[in-house]
Protein backbone atom coordinates (compact mmCIF):
# COMPACT_ATOMS: atom_id res chain seq x y z
CA UNK A 1 0.00 0.00 0.00
CA UNK A 2 0.99 3.36 -0.59
CA UNK A 3 -0.16 6.79 0.41
CA UNK A 4 -1.91 8.66 -2.84
CA UNK A 5 0.84 10.90 -4.57
CA UNK A 6 0.19 14.51 -5.14
CA UNK A 7 1.86 16.79 -7.98
CA UNK A 8 4.04 19.01 -7.00
CA UNK A 9 1.30 21.93 -8.14
CA UNK A 10 -1.29 20.17 -5.24
CA UNK A 11 1.69 19.78 -2.45
CA UNK A 12 2.13 23.57 -3.34
CA UNK A 13 -1.50 24.54 -2.97
CA UNK A 14 -1.80 22.11 0.40
CA UNK A 15 1.53 24.07 1.55
CA UNK A 16 0.09 27.48 0.87
CA UNK A 17 -3.45 26.68 2.44
CA UNK A 18 -1.57 25.33 5.83
CA UNK A 19 0.09 28.32 6.11
CA UNK A 20 -3.31 30.15 5.28
CA UNK A 21 -4.94 28.49 8.13
CA UNK A 22 -2.21 29.56 10.65
CA UNK A 23 -1.73 32.86 9.42
CA UNK A 24 -5.69 33.30 10.28
CA UNK A 25 -5.55 31.89 13.32
CA UNK A 26 -2.52 33.73 14.57
CA UNK A 27 -3.46 36.87 13.39
CA UNK A 28 -7.31 37.33 13.63
CA UNK A 29 -7.96 34.39 15.84
CA UNK A 30 -10.20 32.32 13.45
CA UNK A 31 -8.72 29.81 10.17
CA UNK A 32 -10.38 30.36 6.83
CA UNK A 33 -13.48 28.93 6.21
CA UNK A 34 -13.69 25.84 3.15
CA UNK A 35 -16.78 27.06 1.74
CA UNK A 36 -16.46 28.59 -1.83
CA UNK A 37 -13.06 27.50 -2.56
CA UNK A 38 -11.77 25.70 -4.83
CA UNK A 39 -9.42 22.83 -4.74
CA UNK A 40 -8.01 20.34 -6.96
CA UNK A 41 -9.82 17.48 -6.72
CA UNK A 42 -6.79 15.18 -4.95
CA UNK A 43 -7.57 17.53 -2.18
CA UNK A 44 -10.89 17.48 -1.34
CA UNK A 45 -10.47 13.16 -1.40
CA UNK A 46 -10.44 11.67 2.60
CA UNK A 47 -6.75 11.08 3.73
CA UNK A 48 -5.57 10.73 6.74
CA UNK A 49 -2.37 13.31 7.16
CA UNK A 50 0.38 14.79 9.69
CA UNK A 51 1.66 19.00 9.86
CA UNK A 52 4.75 18.86 11.29
CA UNK A 53 6.26 22.51 12.11
CA UNK A 54 10.03 23.58 12.28
CA UNK A 55 12.13 26.26 13.79
CA UNK A 56 15.44 26.53 13.08
CA UNK A 57 15.44 23.25 12.02
CA UNK A 58 14.29 21.74 14.96
CA UNK A 59 10.69 20.39 15.70
CA UNK A 60 8.19 23.03 17.06
CA UNK A 61 5.13 20.79 16.76
CA UNK A 62 3.74 17.85 14.86
CA UNK A 63 0.02 16.32 15.27
CA UNK A 64 -1.87 14.16 12.91
CA UNK A 65 -4.82 11.68 12.11
CA UNK A 66 -5.29 8.69 10.33
CA UNK A 67 -9.04 8.88 10.03
CA UNK A 68 -10.16 9.34 6.47
CA UNK A 69 -13.24 10.73 6.64
CA UNK A 70 -13.18 13.65 5.91
CA UNK A 71 -11.41 15.82 3.05
CA UNK A 72 -7.92 16.34 2.93
CA UNK A 73 -8.12 20.44 3.19
CA UNK A 74 -10.41 19.82 6.22
CA UNK A 75 -8.18 17.56 7.61
CA UNK A 76 -5.24 19.55 7.03
CA UNK A 77 -6.69 22.94 8.39
CA UNK A 78 -7.16 20.85 11.67
CA UNK A 79 -3.81 19.53 12.16
CA UNK A 80 -2.08 22.83 11.41
CA UNK A 81 -4.17 24.22 14.12
CA UNK A 82 -3.39 21.37 16.59
CA UNK A 83 0.36 21.24 15.68
CA UNK A 84 0.62 25.17 16.24
CA UNK A 85 -1.44 24.93 19.77
CA UNK A 86 -2.16 21.34 21.05
CA UNK A 87 1.26 19.50 20.86
CA UNK A 88 2.09 18.98 24.53
CA UNK A 89 5.82 19.20 24.30
CA UNK A 90 5.73 22.72 23.01
CA UNK A 91 4.13 25.84 24.27
CA UNK A 92 1.94 27.26 21.97
CA UNK A 93 3.39 28.85 18.81
CA UNK A 94 3.23 32.87 19.14
CA UNK A 95 2.58 35.30 16.45
CA UNK A 96 5.68 36.47 15.81
CA UNK A 97 7.43 33.07 15.54
CA UNK A 98 5.25 32.44 12.30
CA UNK A 99 7.27 33.92 9.82
CA UNK A 100 10.35 31.48 10.68
CA UNK A 101 8.34 28.46 11.09
CA UNK A 102 8.63 25.99 7.81
CA UNK A 103 5.57 23.46 7.29
CA UNK A 104 5.59 20.02 6.55
CA UNK A 105 3.17 17.63 5.26
CA UNK A 106 2.86 14.08 5.67
CA UNK A 107 -0.08 12.55 3.72
CA UNK A 108 -1.23 9.14 4.94
CA UNK A 109 -1.65 5.70 3.63
CA UNK A 110 -3.93 2.99 5.34
CA UNK A 111 -2.36 1.20 7.91
CA UNK A 112 -1.33 -2.46 7.37
CA UNK A 113 -0.28 -4.87 9.90
CA UNK A 114 3.28 -6.52 9.60
CA UNK A 115 3.99 -9.99 11.61
CA UNK A 116 7.40 -9.40 10.85
CA UNK A 117 8.73 -6.03 11.20
CA UNK A 118 12.03 -6.71 11.14
CA UNK A 119 11.86 -8.06 7.81
CA UNK A 120 9.28 -5.92 6.59
CA UNK A 121 10.22 -2.37 7.41
CA UNK A 122 11.90 -0.49 5.15
CA UNK A 123 13.34 2.92 6.40
CA UNK A 124 12.24 5.77 4.88
CA UNK A 125 9.18 4.52 3.40
CA UNK A 126 7.39 2.88 6.40
CA UNK A 127 6.41 4.66 8.94
CA UNK A 128 5.13 2.56 12.48
CA UNK A 129 1.87 2.96 13.95
CA UNK A 130 2.53 0.23 17.25
CA UNK A 131 -0.51 -0.68 20.42
CA UNK A 132 -0.12 -2.25 23.34
CA UNK A 133 -3.08 -2.33 25.60
CA UNK A 134 -4.02 1.47 26.10
CA UNK A 135 -0.42 2.44 24.87
CA UNK A 136 0.10 4.05 20.98
CA UNK A 137 3.26 5.35 19.56
CA UNK A 138 3.28 6.84 15.92
CA UNK A 139 6.49 7.63 14.10
CA UNK A 140 6.43 9.00 10.51
CA UNK A 141 8.68 7.24 7.59
CA UNK A 142 10.70 10.64 7.93
CA UNK A 143 11.88 10.23 11.17
CA UNK A 144 14.14 7.13 11.07
CA UNK A 145 16.00 8.73 7.84
CA UNK A 146 16.83 11.87 9.74
CA UNK A 147 17.77 10.17 12.54
CA UNK A 148 20.07 7.24 10.70
CA UNK A 149 18.11 4.47 12.40
CA UNK A 150 17.69 1.04 12.00
CA UNK A 151 14.85 -1.31 11.96
CA UNK A 152 15.46 -1.99 15.38
CA UNK A 153 16.05 1.11 16.88
CA UNK A 154 13.00 2.37 14.95
CA UNK A 155 11.07 0.08 16.80
CA UNK A 156 12.57 0.80 20.19
CA UNK A 157 11.74 4.33 19.50
CA UNK A 158 8.43 3.75 18.79
CA UNK A 159 8.12 1.65 21.84
CA UNK A 160 9.78 5.04 23.71
CA UNK A 161 6.85 7.22 21.86
CA UNK A 162 4.03 4.72 23.06
CA UNK A 163 5.12 5.21 26.33
CA UNK A 164 6.37 1.44 27.36
CA UNK A 165 9.36 1.42 29.73
CA UNK A 166 10.69 -1.77 27.66
CA UNK A 167 12.14 -1.01 24.34
CA UNK A 168 11.68 -4.77 23.22
CA UNK A 169 8.08 -4.55 24.01
CA UNK A 170 7.22 -4.37 20.19
CA UNK A 171 8.29 -8.29 20.15
CA UNK A 172 4.89 -9.08 22.61
CA UNK A 173 3.05 -11.33 21.20
CA UNK A 174 0.08 -8.65 22.62
CA UNK A 175 1.60 -5.48 20.94
CA UNK A 176 0.12 -4.81 17.51
CA UNK A 177 2.93 -3.74 15.11
CA UNK A 178 1.44 -1.51 11.86
CA UNK A 179 3.25 0.04 8.95
CA UNK A 180 2.26 2.92 6.53
CA UNK A 181 3.76 4.98 4.37
CA UNK A 182 3.72 8.73 3.57
CA UNK A 183 4.12 11.15 0.77
CA UNK A 184 6.16 13.72 2.88
CA UNK A 185 6.69 17.81 1.20
CA UNK A 186 7.13 20.54 2.96
CA UNK A 187 7.77 24.61 2.34
CA UNK A 188 11.59 26.06 1.42
CA UNK A 189 13.57 26.26 4.51
CA UNK A 190 12.71 29.84 6.24
CA UNK A 191 14.82 32.52 7.64
CA UNK A 192 17.27 31.54 10.76
CA UNK A 193 15.90 33.11 13.77
CA UNK A 194 19.55 33.68 14.73
CA UNK A 195 20.05 35.91 11.79
CA UNK A 196 22.19 33.84 9.93
CA UNK A 197 20.32 33.18 6.99
CA UNK A 198 17.99 30.45 5.59
CA UNK A 199 18.26 27.32 7.28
Amino acid sequence: MSAAMLTEPEQEVLLRWAREVLEGLLHEGETPALEGRRFPPALVQPAGAFVTLHLGGELRGCIGTFSADRPLVEIVREMAVAAATQDPRFRPVPRGELPLIQLEISVLSPRWPSRDPLAELEIGVHGIYLTRGWHRGVLLPQVASEQGWDAETFLAHTCRKAGLDDEQAWRAPDTRIELFTAQVFGEPARPDPAGGGAV
